[in-house]
């Protein structure tokens, strides 16, 4: 797998056509617009923010301040790394510095230029990065796509994770096994398709499953239970949320076409095949396998739909890619203009049913909180396969030696509180130890593992 990845990586590199740079820059542009006028951001911590902000309760400055500080350790150690391995841009290396971008730009009218300023460096500038990192006697990006085998693998495991903490250890082993047995099915039967994707659309729909299952006898339960008591809130009681849900969905309703135009955009990038929505997306994208990264990028937006629902309803913010949908259906549509127009639609509809699904999941408890456990389960999965596959880097590019420099700052960083986060913490160690290993290979103290990586 890593020398597949390797070919399709060397074959696409970071060599954007004319037309995918300014789909690149214009989109980074309007995102940016966006986050300057607290319409969207991508960074979903950042988004709860947002309401002090829009009340000027909040400065600009200290708003774009929290931003810088949630989203660096992303930019710089997650999504600068995962691009140059991948050959494929992400929403980390876009999206969270227009975000701080947008935010702290003084004029409305300068937040744009600074969001496709910051597009042409990303477009323009890390293709001589690549250029100049491969040239090195310790090829580091090379070796960084070791990282694939594992992320791809491990990501599989999240419904199972995700129903062990919902629903406990008895339906967890269940899904599990189910999970395993699949791919090794896949891996046997249909050897041309990514053995995760099965298993993970069993496994979301077992979690699904189990949480409806809930909730319909939670609801029998309630109805037994009001049909044998007697007061309660009464037909005329206002739900507190009420008011503030709906005057966020009010305040984004009243800026439709520029959602719209977002929607266009970021789905038009996915179409282009430069753009992958996730960590396993990337190496899927870049590897051509592009159904697959469509299942991977939908099952996603199961576990973070609610969380952007709720935080867009009571900041009057939204995301900056919405529900993430215009990832997986960019991915599979024939050309950007189609994607266009597409993505439009997405995201107008979205928009303008945030209050509808608001509500729905307000009556379905267990299907909105099995979006937390997806999430965290991702997470815990993601971290393993991350620093997993960042340890397998090292070892690629220099043995022990390098096993010893990148595991040393990485148990640093944990032991110094984290500045840098968990999920980026191994592949920017990966970056620092490629950097350290020619450092010492100039200085005749380091010979390169032979063959280099693979």
């Amino acid at each position: 797998m890593g020398t597949a990845l390797a070919a399709a990586a060397d074959a696409a590199g970071l060599d954007f056509s004319p037309a995918q740079k300014l789909l690149v820059v214009g989109v980074c542009a309007l995102t940016a617009g966006a986050a300057h006028m607290a319409l969207a951001v991508f960074n979903d911590g950042v988004r709860p923010f947002m309401l002090d902000f829009i009340h000027g309760r909040a400065t600009r400055n200290a708003t774009g301040a929290v931003s810088f500080g949630l989203s660096a350790g992303f930019v710089f150690g997650l999504g600068a790394p995962m691009a140059l391995s991948t050959g494929v841009l992400n929403p980390w290396l876009l999206f969270l510095p227009t975000d701080v971008l947008g935010i702290l730009a003084p004029r409305r009218w300068l937040a744009p230029l600074l969001g496709a300023a910051w597009g042409a460096v990303v477009v323009y500038g890390l293709g001589g990065a690549n250029e100049l990192a491969h040239g090195l006697p310790v090829d580091f990006l090379t070796a960084m796509r070791q990282m694939s085998t594992p992320i791809l693998f491990l990501f599989a495991l999240f419904p199972a994770l995700a129903v062990t903490k919902q629903f406990g250890r008895l339906r967890g082993a269940l899904t599990g096994a189910v999970t395993l047995g699949l791919v090794v099915l896949t891996m046997r039967v249909w050897p041309g398709v990514f053995a995760g994707a099965p298993a993970m659309a069993v496994g979301v729909m077992m979690l699904i499953g189990f949480a409806v299952a809930a909730d319909v006898r939670t609801a029998r339960a309630s109805g037994t239970v009001a049909a044998e008591g007697a007061g309660g809130v009464g037909p005329g009681a206002e739900d507190p949320m009420a008011s503030l849900f709906s005057s966020g969905a009010a305040r984004l309703r009243r800026h439709l076409p520029l959602f719209m135009a977002l929607g266009a955009g970021v789905c038009a990038l996915a179409q282009m095949k430069v753009f992958g929505g996730g960590e396993a997306t990337s190496f899927l994208i870049a590897k051509g396998q592009y159904a697959e990264a469509a299942q991977v990028d939908f099952y996603r937006v199961f576990g973070f739909l609610p969380l952007i629902a709720t935080t867009a309803l009571a900041s009057g913010a939204y995301g900056i890619a919405g529900f993430t949908l215009v990832y997986p259906i960019g991915y599979l549509l024939p050309n950007p203009f189609v994607a266009a127009a597409v993505g439009a639609l997405v995201f107008a509809l979205e928009v303008l049913a945030l209050s509808s699904i608001g509500r729905a999941l307000g009556r379905l408890p267990s299907v909105r909180d099995c979006s937390e456990h997806l999430r965290a389960a991702i997470g815990d999965a993601l971290g393993l396969a991350i620093l997993f596959g960042s340890l397998m880097a090292a070892n690629a590019m220099g043995g022990g030696l390098g096993i010893l420099i990148c595991g040393g700052l990485y148990l640093l960083n944990e032991a110094m509180g984290r500045p840098v986060v968990r999920m980026a913490a191994a592949p920017a160690a990966v970056l620092a130890g490629g950097v350290a290993l020619n450092g010492l290979y100039w200085l005749g103290l380091f010979t390169p593992v032979a063959g280099g990586p693979a």
